[in-house]
């Protein structure tokens, strides 16, 4: 209520002003209900991690174009198509929050069909590009996307919605696991041959832990558990580069590993040692000067460890742990009314975010062997940020709705 129909009212003595009063409070508890209706807290700690992301992106960028890879690139061309991909983001994640969780079980199997051809269609010389060695990307002009990223959504949405379908066969190994488990060979066989092994572990994460969160029997998940374990080490025992990776990652100050496959995990480790409990302070670090490459994608949680300390990285630690945790706690209240669906795609993403995180903080620190994988919500990549923006708002919207029926209402 505006402050003229406030004083309208008072002019009709005790009375109307009663009636003004009554209608301002009116007001600010309709504005608290809409406020209400959304995670305030979760919102924030994703647009703090989208903003430290845009401020380290910079840091990490500004000095790439010294070198001769970047030597056509302006010092503000990072960050200009960082901003760029993080107000589509914003634009898509708005949009996708109007559409009704119910929507996308319908949308499941057609979304999973579409991301497999485009998976295919990487592959072909002409459709996908290839960078470092890697054909990944499928060029748009304005962004490189990249179907995987689109994959670990539409694994989260395909496997709760087979999950909620086959909920009677999920202690049978033929009608329960092994039409899943198909499913994530398929994927694995094609994102192996981009190669993109990073990929494919969190997709695999995703697919079988909504699986085990939707009551699989045990004994199948134990196997399934050490079929995953013996395939990962088959892949790696045949294959020559994988298996340096493993030998470099085991002893990376070696002559002939650190100025090789060990040479980004020896110079993240230098990072993070002089970044030491405070930082270096913001635009101080020395690795990222061409020492440290994919210093702003795979490992810009290395300058933000130099340039921020130990004190930054547990802010980055913090954060992913807000939102991993409202992620269960909402897919929690889904299950509770039961929202079986909207459930387990709360909980896949949180599994999503919080896996992906986990293993480039741990390849970052030397706790796991290096992977291709950007830090949700802050690494630089268009499609990345793009497919997180599209989780959160999904994520958001099933919160939402929960809300609605909590109050009585209706969807």
């Amino acid at each position: 209520m505006n402050l003229n129909r406030f004083w309208n009212y008072s002019r009709g003595g005790i009375t109307g002003f009663r009636t003004g009063l009554r209608d301002a409070v009116t007001g600010v508890e309709q504005t608290r209900s809409r406020m209400m209706e959304y995670d305030q807290l979760l919102v924030w700690a994703v647009v703090s991690l989208a903003l430290i992301g845009l401020v380290m992106v910079y840091s990490a960028s500004i000095t790439l174009a010294d070198g001769p890879k970047y030597k056509n690139y302006s010092s503000n061309h990072f960050l200009i198509r960082h901003l760029i991909s993080l107000t589509i983001a914003t634009v898509v994640g708005l949009c996708v929050f109007r559409i009704p969780v119910k929507a996308w079980d319908k949308l499941a199997p057609i979304l999973f069909g579409i991301t497999i051809l485009l998976l295919i269609a990487v592959l072909i010389p002409g459709i996908g590009k290839g960078v470092n060695g890697a054909r990944r990307w499928i060029s748009f002009g304005f962004m490189n996307f990249q179907p995987s990223e689109l994959m670990k959504f539409a694994v989260v949405i395909f496997a709760a919605s087979y999950t909620v379908q086959r909920q009677e066969y999920l202690h049978s190994f033929v009608k329960g696991l092994v039409p899943m488990g198909v499913a994530v060979m398929i994927i694995g066989a094609l994102l192996l041959w981009q190669p993109d092994m990073g990929a494919f572990v969190v997709i695999a994460l995703i697919a079988f832990g909504i699986l085990f969160l939707g009551g699989i029997n045990v004994k199948l998940f134990g196997g399934l558990v050490v079929a995953g374990i013996s395939s990962a080490a088959i892949i790696i025992a045949l294959s020559p580069f994988r298996r340096e990776r493993i030998f470099a990652f085991l002893d990376p100050w070696a002559a002939d590993h650190a100025a090789n496959k060990g040479y980004q995990l020896t110079h993240s480790l230098m990072a993070f040692g002089r970044g030491e409990w405070f930082g270096t302070g913001l635009g101080g670090s020395v690795e990222k000067l061409h020492y440290l490459p994919e210093a702003h994608t795979d490992f810009i949680l290395a300058v933000i460890g130099e340039e921020l300390g130990f004190a930054g990285v547990l802010v980055i630690i913090f954060l992913f742990y807000w939102i991993v945790r409202r992620a269960f706690l909402i897919g929690r209240t889904s299950l509770q009314l039961d929202r079986s669906f909207a459930g387990l795609v709360a909980k896949g993403i949180g599994i999503w975010i919080g896996w992906q995180a986990f293993i480039n903080m741990a390849v970052n620190l030397g706790l796991l062997p290096t992977k291709g994988l950007t830090l949700p919500l802050i690494s630089y990549g268009g499609s990345g940020i793009l497919m997180n923006a599209v989780a959160i708002a999904v994520l958001l919207k099933i919160d939402y709705e929960n809300r609605v029926l909590m109050r009585g209402g209706k969807l």
